[in-house]
């Protein structure tokens, strides 16, 4: 039986200990392997391209460059294509997060997290699945959008970015949006997981989203779901 390669991660942190110690945690695991680490947006950008890693674990504060920048260079890199990134945050970095995801963030974790729960979302993410995508990421979104006087973090959305969706892929993305995984999604409209799994794809085809998590961000700023569960 063929060993599974282990994931490949690389660490993004302008503190030296707090690297340190996630590579520490990183290694401890039999199916990772750390195999670079970063002090700015600039170095994580750099070492992605040279260690083609699977999973950047990414801080969002950092010198020079911060990690949404960075984030979003990676993510418009065609030979990047296949990099995913987990981005590290505090409980008062809302906006933020929202930035990195729009940027190509495949989800975030909040930095005091418990190992084993860093450990499994490395894993979620190298999956290509979205971390805490779609139920927590769309009440952080919800939040977001209703602060008033927000300040911008990202390209405003276009009014009409859904009009190449059909009423069943509008349906289906209002259920992403709401938190619904594609099983639920397809037994609330009578459709198969498969059939519900081969919309959310075309639906990401059709609005350039790298994963879920920008599903759902698309749904909240094109006005298809709205803050407080209306729409």
């Amino acid at each position: 039986m063929t060993t599974p390669e282990p994931i490949r991660v690389l660490l993004a942190d302008d503190q030296t200990l707090v690297r340190a110690a996630f590579a520490m945690l990183v290694e401890s695991a039999r199916d990772m392997e750390v195999v670079g680490q970063a002090g700015n947006g600039v170095e994580a950008v750099e070492r992605a391209r040279g260690t083609r890693a699977d999973v950047i674990v990414m801080d969002i504060r950092m010198p020079e460059m911060d990690g949404i920048e960075a984030t979003r260079r990676i993510a418009a890199d065609d030979d990047l294509a296949g990099v995913r990134i987990l981005v590290l945050t505090t409980y008062d970095d809302d906006e933020h997060v929202v930035a990195a995801l729009r940027a190509g963030a495949s989800g975030f974790m909040v930095k005091d997290t418990r190992p084993a729960e860093l450990l499994d979302a490395i894993r979620t993410v190298a999956a290509g699945d979205s971390l805490l995508s779609p139920g927590p990421t769309a009440r952080l979104i919800a939040r977001v959008l209703r602060l008033p006087d927000r300040p911008p973090v990202g390209p405003a959305p276009s009014a009409g970015r859904l009009a190449g969706l059909s009423d069943r892929e509008r349906e289906v993305l209002t259920l992403v949006a709401r938190g619904l995984n594609n099983a639920e999604a397809g037994e609330a409209l009578g459709l198969s997981p498969l059939t519900a799994k081969t919309h959310v794809s075309r639906i990401m085809g059709k609005l350039g989203a790298r994963d879920r998590a920008q599903l759902v961000i698309a749904a909240y700023e094109s006005g298809l779901v709205a803050p407080g569960g209306e729409h």
